[in-house]
């Protein structure tokens, strides 16, 4: 995997943006006065990648050096991952999964990588490491709806080696919400997993914001491979997600600096 200065530019500009249009955009380790709510868990669902993409970056919106973005709305998904004192989780392997613009998992159910009526240049799942602040950070599309579900975007945490959440965030104020049985079978848990995707302030491409934060309770492990490993046993996990990490810390040194 090959992070790319024009991805480090995307996430340079997005951090000063979103620092400028919301306070508070990097939270304080401790913050919290009271114990927090943990994130309601969710069903994996069947389309968990079951062939992994070449690219796992954080970046969805572009395959390797590929010039050809996906469709959609450009969306940066970001957010902390806290324990239920509020106190950011290091080291935590975020993944997301989730649908094309054109309602397509890669998964071997739905045409696999190279499908039919998938799009090719959306890479449909992603990884991130998270630093001593808890956070993570992902460029994709905004969620777009398919035959039975809501707009949605599947969610692990994975906290020691170990699956420590699986759940789903959606779009707050979609009226499809109310209809999804998924989403009315929590009932009023169902609002810790809602998001507003607002306008990321300046861009010219209409990209948008939507931050998703997770408190991790108890979850026993489900049964998925360590965070060492890749779903077919690979061992270049680890250095990659540290590599996103680093450059997502330097993107943010970089913003503290020219603002001094």
């Amino acid at each position: 995997m090959k992070v790319s200065s024009c991805v480090l530019c995307h996430r340079r500009d997005f951090l000063r943006r979103a620092v400028l249009g919301a306070a508070g955009f990097f939270t304080t380790p401790g913050a919290f006065a009271e114990a927090l709510t943990a994130t309601p868990a969710m069903t994996e669902g069947p389309f968990y990648p079951d062939q992994l993409p070449l690219d796992t970056d954080n970046d969805l919106i572009r395959i390797n050096d590929r010039i050809t973005p996906a469709m959609g709305a450009i969306t940066h998904l970001h957010g902390a991952v806290t324990d239920l004192k509020g106190d950011p989780v290091s080291n935590a392997r975020v993944e997301i999964w989730q649908v094309d613009d054109r309602g397509a998992y890669i998964h071997s159910r739905d045409g696999g990588l190279k499908g039919p009526k998938r799009d090719e240049h959306f890479q449909g799942f992603g990884r991130f490491l998270t630093g001593r602040d808890g956070r993570y950070y992902f460029r994709t599309i905004k969620p777009v709806p398919y035959s039975g579900r809501t707009p949605h975007i599947h969610v692990a945490v994975y906290r020691a080696g170990k699956r420590a959440l699986t759940t789903q965030c959606f779009i707050e104020g979609d009226l499809r919400n109310g209809r999804d049985v998924l989403v009315r079978r929590l009932g009023d848990s169902a609002k810790q997993l809602m998001v507003q995707f607002r306008p990321l302030p300046d861009s010219q491409a209409g990209e948008l914001s939507a931050e998703f934060n997770i408190v991790l309770g108890f979850t026993p492990d489900d049964g998925h491979g360590d965070i060492g490993s890749d779903a077919e046993g690979h061992q270049e996990v680890l250095p990659t997600l540290e590599r996103d990490r680093l450059t997502y810390e330097k993107a943010k040194r970089a913003l503290e600096e020219d603002s001094e």
